[in-house]
């Protein structure tokens, strides 16, 4: 990089930001040191960034969870502890979602609310490392959510990873037999539509991964954490097909984490469910009982080991939700029609950086082109992932390296489109704009 350069934002101070920042190297950096990062440059400059790094919702939750909770408020919840295993109204509500939005029969008692989907992975990995004593090894299908490798590390429990650019359709099942058919692994992890690439798993290779885990009697956890935001089909309509691709068509070896974040625009209330398919959640597994004093599966989740993480998901939370689930299984809310503005944002953001020399990495489910959502992936030619995303904050862009998400390829960055507001985008293609100007020789 030149020693000063005539960019966006002051060259100088965003290179003193930079040095002063501990960050070791960028590349490698997690996405709070980033806002953290962004924060102090756009305080310094006084220039406000487009912030492409953190994937938070960008839109308005339903009022009719606002209200919700304040009635539940005003009957007194808030003196009660909730039951651990969830309030009844909201359990029937998602075990009815469930049917209506997937096609799937899950008893209520098996859906289990949780503080996020954060909480709901801690728990499935660490039941997960519990039930096998000679299986304790969790196979991401990356790219993934960063911070699920970073709650293994903290619960001590192995993972291997492997980047499935190059594995799409039938060349799956060979990949996932080289690990599998070592016996060393005790369940299966990826997010569907995925985080961070937005890639979306076909009907194919779900079906090959619940065949596999049928045979090496592996448990798949799927997180739906952008449930039915795949806008290239309607999966709007309660009761009637399509409905949201799930490997639960394919085994009854599943747990599904799915957010009320994004799709229902929710994050703040910290409340999500996890749903375990009926034959999972009746198991019993002897090697657990030296850990949780039961062999039965069920049971040792919710009072065992989600007991040990929360004493229940906050009361009005959950009588919110219950009241959003209750409105979109009735038909009164389309809450995808809600949240389809992501893939306007994409379409028009990942334009403008196509048409400024940029391309998008992942950008294909099997031979269909990838949709429109909240995240997009693109690279610059010449340049490694770590180069540009340094190089973009000179121009008031921030991202994340696809390096920290298990992806191997080494040249791209993932993009959210959540925090970009509409009347921003000029000002992202004039940035743009005058980088290629600056990169294309």
């Amino acid at each position: 990089m030149e020693t000063v350069k005539q960019t966006p934002l002051d060259f100088s101070t965003v290179k003193n930001a930079i040095q002063n920042s501990g960050i070791k190297e960028l590349g490698k950096a997690t996405i709070r040191e980033l806002v953290r990062l962004v924060n102090i440059i756009e305080k310094q400059t006084g220039e406000k960034f487009i912030r492409m790094e953190m994937g938070v919702p960008g839109l308005e939750p339903h009022e009719i969870g606002i209200q919700a909770e304040i009635e539940a408020l005003k009957r007194g919840v808030a003196s009660k502890y909730p039951m651990i295993e969830g309030v009844e109204e909201l359990k029937n509500e998602f075990s009815r979602f469930v049917k209506l939005f997937m096609n799937i029969d899950i008893r209520p008692e098996c859906c289990i609310p949780t503080v996020g989907s954060m909480q709901g992975g801690f728990a499935a990995f660490l039941i997960m490392s519990k039930i096998f004593k000679d299986r304790k090894t969790t196979l991401f299908i990356d790219p993934g959510f960063p911070v699920q490798k970073q709650q293994h590390q903290v619960l001590g429990i192995p993972y291997e990873t492997f980047d499935v650019y190059n594995y799409r359709g039938d060349r799956l099942r060979g990949k996932l037999e080289e690990y599998l058919s070592k016996g060393h692994i005790s369940s299966i992890v990826y997010s569907n539509p995925n985080n961070p690439s937005w890639i979306c798993f076909t009907e194919k290779e779900l079906q090959i991964i619940g065949e596999l885990a049928n045979q090496y009697n592996v448990v798949v956890i799927e997180d739906l954490a952008y449930f039915a935001m795949d806008f290239r089909k309607d999966l709007s309509k309660p009761g009637i097909p399509p409905y949201q691709p799930t490997v639960a068509n394919y085994t009854d070896n599943y747990i599904l984490l799915i957010s009320s974040s994004k799709a229902f625009s929710y994050a703040g209330q910290r409340i999500a469910m996890l749903a375990v398919s009926n034959k999972l959640f009746d198991s019993s597994y002897p090697d657990m009982i030296p850990v949780f004093n039961t062999d039965k599966f069920g049971y040792a989740l919710i009072y065992k080991v989600i007991y040990s993480l929360s004493a229940g998901v906050s009361h009005s939370a959950q009588h919110g939700m219950a009241a959003i689930l209750k409105a979109v299984n009735d038909g009164k809310y389309n809450f995808v029609e809600h949240v389809k503005d992501y893939a306007v944002k994409a379409q028009k953001m990942k334009k403008a950086f196509t048409d400024n020399g940029f391309y998008i990495v992942y950008d294909k489910d099997e031979n269909e082109p990838l949709a429109d959502g909240f995240y997009f992936t693109f690279a610059y030619p010449g340049m490694t992932a770590e180069q540009l995303l340094e190089e973009l904050l000179f121009y008031g862009i921030s991202a994340i390296s696809l390096t920290i998400t298990g992806s191997e390829r080494k040249d791209g960055l993932r993009a959210c489109v959540s925090q970009v507001k509409h009347e921003q985008i000029p000002v992202l293609e004039e940035r743009l704009k005058i980088f290629h100007q600056q990169h294309c020789s």
